[in-house]
């Protein structure tokens, strides 16, 4: 160091001082970007009720084209949702058949679907996509604050602070599917029980 002008010191020292700097924002950034790509805890339990769901509905004869065809569930209005569903079922199985999970936007086909989420989003997109699902065998499921009211099948609601789930048999009776009586004791509220 001896032989360095106070100029070239000052540089090096400059570069020295930068470094934790740059250091500390690099972490800043790596840290927010985990933070951000880290799914919520309320799309952990969406996920993991939409896959238990699956277990618990028996759909009618005809509703998967083969045999081996896969259970495929469709999320609109939450792609995160969709993303940590796909985690979740990749390599997993339903009464023999292979999980898919499709992202859907308003006004996409839904055949081929066995259940479908519907993000709270716009009012008119869960009503669009609640029409178009009526008259098939889709276990239609959102969080729409009047999902029920909409015509959703089973809606997520939150009672003393924990997630559950809200289920209105009239809509599953005239879709043809039934739901376990297991999965209606686990249910918040069950509609149009007798």
């Amino acid at each position: 160091m001896a032989g360095l002008s106070r100029f070239a010191l000052r540089r090096r020292a400059g570069r020295w001082l930068a470094l934790p700097a740059l250091l500390a924002l690099l972490a800043m950034l790596a840290w927010s970007g985990a933070a951000q790509a880290q799914p919520s805890v309320e799309n952990q339990v969406k996920a993991a009720y939409l896959f238990k769901f699956a277990g618990f509905v028996e759909w009618p004869e005809g509703s998967f084209a083969r045999p081996d065809s896969p259970l495929q569930i469709g999320v609109a209005g939450n792609d995160s949702l969709a993303d940590q569903l796909e985690q979740m079922v990749a390599g997993r199985t339903v009464g023999g058949h292979a999980i898919s999970v499709r992202k859907l936007r308003r006004g996409d086909a839904l055949q081929g679907l066995h259940i479908l989420f519907i993000g709270a989003g716009e009012r008119a997109t869960v009503i669009d996509m609640l029409a178009a699902a009526r008259g098939q065998s889709v276990l239609t499921v959102s969080d729409a604050d009047d999902g029920i009211a909409l015509g959703c099948m089973i809606a997520f609601v939150v009672a003393q602070d924990r997630l559950r789930f809200d289920v209105a048999l009239g809509q599953v009776t005239s879709s043809r599917l039934r739901i376990s009586a297991r999965m209606l004791a686990a249910a918040n509220r069950v509609q149009g029980a007798t």
